[in-house]
């Protein structure tokens, strides 16, 4: 009687064992250190939009030419375009009055491990209390190399949120868009 309660426990063992997931990890456009552009710029945001591809909470990479994978185990902390708003707002915050706002429409967000990360926006920046005349339309592709790892494609992807913000706020600055280089 022993060895049938034995092999029932075993086979319970082995067919939990089998099922067991490996655990979701979270992922922030958020770098952990303040946003750099305390320095009297207050932009609000007025919109974000991206792709609807790219916009949801698991992370999406891209393999070879036509590729892509949803990540099973990593996932942003909400979805692309809540992300992207949080990690934004963060960089573009001054803590004073907003003297400007932005709009801003995501063309690409691709993410290759072991390659590079990359943001094409469109954004749209105005002056606030500002005609139409004052709005100003700028063009931002911003590529950052990228390790292997989800982690340091995320750190790619928060180093090109960070140098889009300052695109921005030196847009706003200077009423003029910042040249590509």
């Amino acid at each position: 009687m022993a060895l049938p309660l034995k092999i029932t426990v075993l086979a319970a063992f082995v067919l939990l064992t089998a099922c067991r997931s490996d655990p979701i990890s979270f992922h922030t456009l958020v770098p952990a250190q303040p946003g750099a552009s305390r320095n009297g710029a207050d932009i609000a945001i007025e919109s974000i939009s991206v792709p609807p591809q790219v916009d949801r909470a698991q992370i999406v990479i891209r393999q070879g030419n036509s590729g892509v994978a949803i990540l099973d185990t990593d996932w942003w902390s909400a979805t692309l375009a809540d992300e992207l708003r949080g990690a934004l707002a963060d960089q573009l915050s001054g803590g004073g009055q907003h003297r400007a706002s932005v709009r801003v429409d995501v063309q690409r967000f691709d993410s290759i491990p072991g390659q590079y990360a990359l943001i094409d926006v469109k954004w749209r920046v105005r002056p606030l209390d500002a005609t139409d005349a004052a709005l100003l339309t700028c063009r931002s592709v911003l590529q950052t190399p990228s390790g292997p790892s989800i982690e340091e494609l995320v750190t790619a992807q928060q180093s090109n949120v960070k140098r889009l913000a300052a695109q921005i706020t030196q847009a706003a600055s200077g009423s003029r868009c910042p040249v590509q280089n």
